[in-house]
């Protein structure tokens, strides 16, 4: 059965991670998980793999300034690259083309239509 919800990861992004994820750890009663430093300075939230949630990151940006776009939501694809071929005909552009995260598979980075930062996520 395909899944109705293809959402599947999103990032916040911050400007001291360290200040965000005791914010988010405290008004959420959760322990974030920070991520390998390879890939930026990121800590999770807490989630099931193959569970029925999504969940997504605090991702500190070096010089950071708070706006109204700071969330990156990412969709599910079973190949990034079939999406990521659709992107620029629909009015959108390929920021960063499909690149690995290690064993949790593979992301794109694209602008929608809007101007709106989105990500797609595939295991393969």
């Amino acid at each position: 059965m395909k899944n109705l919800n293809p959402v599947c990861w999103f990032d916040i992004n911050v400007s001291n991670l360290e200040r965000a994820k005791e914010f988010y750890e405290d008004v959420f009663d959760i322990k974030m998980v920070d991520l390998p430093i390879e890939w930026g300075k990121q800590s999770t939230f807490p989630f099931e793999n193959d569970g029925v949630n999504a969940t997504g990151a605090l991702v500190e940006k070096e010089n950071y300034m708070p706006n109204d776009n700071n969330t990156v939501v990412y969709f599910s694809s079973p190949d990034c690259v079939t999406e990521e071929s659709k992107v620029e005909k629909a009015g959108g552009k390929v920021l960063k083309p499909k690149f690995s995260i290690g064993e949790f598979g593979f992301v794109s980075i694209l602008k929608d239509s809007e101007g709106n930062t989105i990500g797609l996520h595939s295991r393969k």
